[in-house]
């Protein structure tokens, strides 16, 4: 492979901001998947990642897509996203990233990944990344015209107005909010000099139980958090931390009255009602390499309103925020019926298929 831009390539990124800026900027949906960017040299493709590292080989239907839509020779950002129904669906595309060749053929039929495109980095034997983002665009633009599915061509508008009705629409097909670039910049890899502003909610959740801080066995690493089901199982949504050195301590002393057992703690060592995920379910996370989930078990009586952007299942999608305590809540009533739904929007109107 000779190209202008070789990889590894670390993608540039966005720094988040309360609200979409207005000004000079190019507005595009931000897409929730892998960050990838695409090389391509004829018959040599590789698929990189956020982190650098090679993810060609968990997508095999994607190289014979490069091959089919993308010019000869290129360079391109994008996204790698997966799609059920109507929406994306994260859970379901990080399930690809597999080691067994047999798992990742099966799935890359039952569960094809498809590419956004949103940057040129390199087209021909021409480097494009110190040209204005308003140029790459219009030679990426180009360049897409005749793509098919499963490569696309993100959205994109200069019209803030439109931008605002996005960030309230596609949330309903599960994109994450939207990406402000300036028209002006250069790509600078690695660097935040774009603006990503994504949803963000707040939620009262019962605390279930406790980590201890790494390296410190009485201080407070995070708090696992739970909400109601319509049944009366208290489902696990996800945990909030990040808290300050000084206040890690002091939570755990905090926290030691409430601590009990397991034999009436409704995360037990028993397997879980069917469709309940617990923080029990499984010792061991499958993502983490054989991390120890276990936890020290909290009478379920703290309420807790956190911070989060939107749910992937049951589950927060990313770690929960620390807003406040709510001791004038009652920990029975927090339930899923607090968490605001955003409308369904179909995918389809958004990629154009």
């Amino acid at each position: 492979m000779q190209l202008p831009v070789m990889p590894p390539v670390s993608p540039m990124l966005a720094k988040a901001v309360p609200e979409i800026p207005q000004g000079e900027f190019l507005y595009e949906p931000k897409w929730d998947g892998f960050r990838s960017i695409v090389f391509r040299d004829g018959d040599e493709v590789e698929i990189g990642s956020r982190n650098e590292r090679p993810m060609t080989r968990y997508f095999p239907e994607l190289v014979e897509a490069v091959k089919a839509n993308l010019p000869e020779r290129c360079v391109i950002d994008g996204e790698l996203v997966v799609v059920v129904g109507d929406r994306l669906e994260f859970e379901v595309l990080q399930q690809r990233i597999h080691p067994a060749v047999s798992r990742i053929t099966m799935l890359s039929e039952t569960t094809p990944a498809r590419f956004v495109a949103f940057d040129l980095l390199a087209l021909g034997d021409q480097d494009c990344t110190e040209l204005p983002f308003a140029e790459r665009r219009a030679m990426l633009d180009h360049a897409l015209a005749g793509a098919r599915p499963p490569v696309h061509l993100t959205p994109a508008t200069r019209d803030r107005s439109l931008a605002l009705e996005w960030f309230d629409q596609f949330e309903g097909a599960g994109l994450d909010g939207v990406v402000a670039k300036p028209l002006a910049g250069a790509y600078q890899p690695d660097k935040r000099v774009m603006f990503k502003i994504k949803h963000a909610r707040t939620a009262d959740c019962v605390v279930a139980g406790y980590r201890t801080y790494k390296g410190d066995e009485e201080a407070i690493g995070s708090l696992l958090l739970g909400l109601y089901t319509d049944d009366g199982a208290l489902a696990s949504v996800g945990v909030v931390g990040a808290f300050p050195a000084a206040r890690r301590r002091e939570l755990f002393a905090e926290l030691q009255p409430l601590v009990t057992t397991f034999d009436d703690h409704p995360w037990a060592w028993a397997a879980p009602p069917e469709g309940v995920r617990t923080p029990r379910s499984s010792e061991f996370s499958r993502w983490n390499n054989g991390k120890d989930l276990s936890f020290t078990p909290l009478r379920p009586e703290l309420v807790v309103e956190v911070r989060y952007e939107h749910m992937e299942g049951l589950r927060f999608r990313h770690t929960a925020q620390f807003n406040r305590w709510r001791p004038d809540r009652e920990a029975r009533s927090c339930t899923y019926a607090q968490l605001e739904e955003p409308v369904r929007y179909d995918l389809a109107d958004i990629l154009g298929l």
